[in-house]
This record gives structure tokens, C-alpha cells and sequence, in this order.
């Protein structure tokens, strides 16, 4: 009997905890998801046989430690912060270890012990990392065995709602992890166009993103994810000219976020600045003031310090998550990043009814002798409902097929 175990229960877990349940009893597995809200864990196994919730405080060694050891196979859907804390007791009991986050430094430095005990520490195993890479190496294995040359690569990909369900002036409803939503781009990006490389501070993320059509008379448009440079030998791309890794939004919110960005309403280190708010609109005021420099009285409107482009549909914006509110701040906040994070968990939730929709596209250019190609891949999944969404979906069954196999000696 082997034993699989799941570490986070979240917005992204419940088609990952299908999939697996679908399994259990076929192949006499056992389950165990654990989380710091039991209840939530014990809703997402509601109804599935050889399946377990375990209440979980990832900072509790002896527990955790205790859980890995009788363990088969770890899974981990916890914040990428947390990862190296499983990761280091995986590596110390031998436990294979799988999960839909970038690699991360840390994990790297892992690397040797984890060859010398011959584990499989399977990351980036889910959407965006996970699936597009897949996808993208059958194409360039394609392509290159017939004996072409690419010459530009592009990989965007997205998490929104369904344009049915877009009710919404920033066009875009939570269904992931609320506070990489609100960091979005916080390190930066790197990425090689032209043969030129590029590197855009966080401040400029949001600038001037580039629109690209995929899905019929709905706008998209998209900004550099990341470290695009790093896939480039990974990939075995050596040698060309463009090659960029995107996340895709709506223009509008793109607009309106990078004015969140400018005014400092994602910053993560400002508590000595907010720390005497005591209103959503006092908090504001503060980042407004600081950002434009200006000392205003209170009939000025923050928006006209901001910019004239767009004014109307920011000031929409700004009302609809509420930043002007005179409600008091939420508790024990440290930044403006866990105001605004409140605000977006709040205002942005996606409803029982509404789907999301992942979208996926590739896009090459590529010789073949002395003919010039271009090829375009795209994917589209819409979610049923709030709960098993396109995210949840693409996120978590990557991973449930990954541990299926590896568990099956396949």
C-alpha cells in the first residue's frame, strides 16, 4: 500500500485531489491532504475513499517530519516560499518530490543530495511552468528534426475569467494564489529579443504591453514573465534571436495595474509609511502624496496627479476595489502589498457561477533552407464553476498524472 501526500489544499488543489482519488482504490494507494485549515481539507476529500485531511502547520518539524517518513510520494501545493522546508525533509527521508513552482535557488542548492540518493525532484509540473513546457519542446523537437532553424520563440500564458463572466472594469476575477497576483512581476524580467537582451525593472512591467489576438473579439495583451533567459539553453535554443516567456491580461488591467505598481500599492516594505492608517482612503492618500510629491487638500482628486491617459477608467477602477473607501484597514497589515492583497481577495472574487479561462499560445518563426515559417500553437480551457476551474484543472492534473506514474513505475 503505497501512501501519496498532498501539502496545501487550495484554490488549485481540488482537480489534483480528484484525479488521484480516481486512483486509490484501483491501486490500493492511500492520501493524505494536509493543511492548515482542516476543514477546507476535509471538503476537498468529501466523498473519496483511502483519503485523509490532516490539520498541518508547516512550521511544526516533528509532525511534519513524521508525515514525509511514512510517505511514498510528496506533493507540494503550498506558497513557493515554503517548498525548501519540504524539500529538505524529503531529501532527508528519500522521498520523491513534485510541484508546479519555478525552481527556486534554494531547491537548486539541493541539486547534489538529491543525485546521490537518486530522488526525482519533478518542479515546474503544472500550467505555466509545467505545461507549456511540454507543449513548446514537441514543437521544437518537430521542427528540428526536419531540420529547421528557430529563429523566435514566444510563450504567452494567462490566467482570466471567461468573457461571459467578465463583469468587471479590470477585467480579471481571482482563481490562483492572491498574493503572487498582487506581485506579479516584483523581480523584474529578463528576456532576448533581436538578439538584444533586455532586462525590465518591476516599476516597468506594465508599461506598454504588447497586444496579441487569440481568443475571438476579446482584447488581450501581455507582459515579460520572469527569467526568460534562463530556459534558453534548456530548451536547446542556443543561438537565437528572440525568445520571451509572457503572462497574459486585459489591456485595461495591465493600465490600471501599472499605476497600482507606480503609486507604490504593491510595495512590501513600507510599513513605517502606512503604519498610522487607519482607512482604506487614508492609506491611499499616503501613496498618492508620496508618489506625486504633493501635499493635497481633501477635495483633490488623486487620479489627476496620476496621468491623463485612461483618467475615467482608472478612477473605475480605483471605486471598484474600494482603495477610496472609509473603512477601516484590515487587521495587522505590514505593507501596502497586504491592504491591497485584502482589497483584491474582496472585490475581485470570482462567484459560484462564473468560469475562468486558461489560454495558451506559442509562437515560432523558424528557416527551412531557404524558406522563412511561422508557426502558432494555442490552448483554451474554460473552467465549470468557481470551484473546478481551467486553473485548478491545468495546475493539478499535470501533477496527478506525474505521481500516477512514477507510483506505477512507469
Amino acid at each position: 500500500m503505497k501512501r501519496i501526500l498532498l501539502f496545501g489544499a487550495g484554490k488549485s488543489a481540488i482537480c489534483l485531489i480528484d484525479y488521484l482519488g480516481k486512483e486509490l482504490k484501483q491501486n490500493d494507494w492511500r492520501l493524505a491532504v494536509c493543511d492548515a485549515d482542516l476543514g477546507l481539507a476535509q471538503r476537498k476529500i468529501q466523498g473519496i475513499e483511502h483519503a485523509e485531511a490532516v490539520l498541518m502547520d508547516v512550521a511544526d518539524a516533528q509532525a511534519r517530519e513524521e508525515l514525509i517518513r511514512n510517505a511514498d510520494i510528496v506533493i507540494s501545493m503550498l506558497p513557493p516560499a515554503l517548498h525548501f522546508v519540504i524539500a529538505k525533509d524529503c531529501v532527508a527521508f528519500g522521498r520523491n518530490l513534485l510541484t508546479a513552482s519555478y525552481v527556486d535557488e534554494n531547491i537548486r542548492l539541493l541539486e547534489p543530495e538529491i543525485a546521490a540518493k537518486k530522488l526525482l525532484f519533478l518542479c515546474e509540473m503544472g500550467l505555466d511552468p509545467g505545461i507549456d513546457h511540454m507543449s513548446a519542446m514537441k514543437m521544437i523537437h518537430t521542427i528540428q528534426e526536419k531540420g529547421g532553424k528557430i529563429d523566435s520563440f514566444i510563450s504567452h500564458c494567462g490566467g482570466l475569467i471567461a468573457p461571459e463572466c467578465d463583469n468587471n472594469p479590470w477585467h480579471y476575477k481571482v482563481t490562483w494564489n492572491p498574493r503572487n497576483i498582487v506581485l506579479a512581476g516584483h523581480d523584474g524580467a529578463e528576456y532576448l529579443e533581436d538578439q538584444t537582451s533586455i532586462a525590465v525593472p518591476y516599476r516597468q512591467i506594465f508599461m506598454d504591453c504588447p497586444p496579441v489576438a487569440i481568443v475571438e473579439n476579446y482584447p488581450l495583451c501581455w507582459y515579460p514573465n520572469r527569467d526568460s533567459l534562463h530556459y534558453v539553453e534548456l530548451y536547446g535554443l542556443e543561438g537565437i534571436a528572440t525568445f520571451i516567456r509572457t503572462t497574459l491580461r486585459h489591456p485595461a488591467f495591465c493600465r490600471g495595474w501599472k499605476k497600482i505598481v507606480e503609486m507604490g500599492l504593491t510595495d512590501t516594505g513600507d510599513f513605517k509609511q502606512v503604519k498610522e492608517c487607519k482607512t482604506f482612503q487614508d492609506w491611499y492618500d499616503v501613496k498618492v502624496t508620496h508618489f506625486t510629491g504633493d501635499k493635497r487638500g481633501q477635495n483633490d482628486n488623486p487620479q489627476e496627479n496620476i496621468d491623463s491617459t485612461f483618467r475615467n477608467e482608472f478612477r473605475t477602477q480605483v471605486e471598484f476595489l474600494g482603495l477610496q473607501s472609509d473603512e477601516p484597514l484590515p487587521m495587522d497589515f505590514l505593507c501596502s502589498a497586504d491592504i491591497l492583497q485584502f482589497l483584491v481577495e474582496k472585490k475581485l472574487a470570482i462567484a459560484a457561477d462564473d468560469k475562468d479561462m486558461i489560454v495558451m499560445l506559442h509562437e515560432m518563426r523558424y528557416r527551412l533552407g531557404d524558406e522563412k515559417y511561422e508557426v502558432k500553437s494555442s490552448l483554451i480551457v474554460k473552467g465549470d464553476d468557481s470551484l473546478r476551474t481551467a486553473m485548478a484543472k491545468t495546475v493539478g492534473l499535470p501533477l496527478g498524472i506525474a505521481a500516477k506514474l512514477i507510483l506505477q513505475g512507469k
